[in-house]
């Protein structure tokens, strides 16, 4: 049972060509993506990718280990074992920020880590762009734009006569 095509796929000369057809595809199409062999200036504002989450993530693991590394010490120092040395106070503050920042720096990097794994659904081992044999070249010299066929304005014909008209030097169908 076949549910129909994942997208087609345009292939362009240069990352000129490919920003210049993404800023023209995403006037007509909402589901578009972009793959090349480096980073292309313009690229990410083309297709008009908002910010990341991992920023999310990783204030959010910087925040747990900020919090937990001081309730521990806080829990084990005033509340568990209060131990009076000197008539100091059990609730020293400026003592705990070692661990804190420790714990803070050590989880905001596991924060990003996790949740890069987690928006870019990782670990992925095949994705249906693998499926194109020219492909390939994306990690040497091609740049692709990907037209998802789940996008409501999709039509197979039209969007291979638009991914010709913006230069694309072929256009493959992208198998599920």
């Amino acid at each position: 049972m076949s549910a129909g095509p994942y997208g087609l796929m345009g292939c362009f000369a240069d990352a000129d060509g490919l920003v210049e057809a993404a800023r023209a595809c995403r006037e007509d199409f909402r589901a578009v993506e972009a793959y090349s062999p480096f980073p292309v200036p313009g690229l990410a504002r083309a297709l008009a990718l908002g910010p990341d989450g991992v920023r999310l993530w990783a204030l959010a693991g910087a925040l747990f280990g900020a919090l937990s590394g001081f309730f521990v010490q806080y829990y084990s120092a005033v509340v568990d074992y209060p131990l009076d040395v000197g008539g100091r106070p059990l609730f020293s503050w400026p003592a705990f920020l070692p661990i804190v920042v420790l714990l803070t720096l050590f989880w905001g990097a596991a924060g990003t880590v996790v949740g890069m794994f987690v928006l870019d659904r990782l670990p992925r081992l095949n994705h249906p762009v693998f499926n194109v044999p020219q492909f390939g070249r994306a990690s040497r010299d091609g740049f692709f734009l990907v037209i998802r066929a789940d996008d409501p304005a999709f039509d197979a014909a039209r969007v291979r006569q638009r991914l010709r008209e913006l230069g694309a030097e072929s256009v493959e169908e992208v198998a599920p």
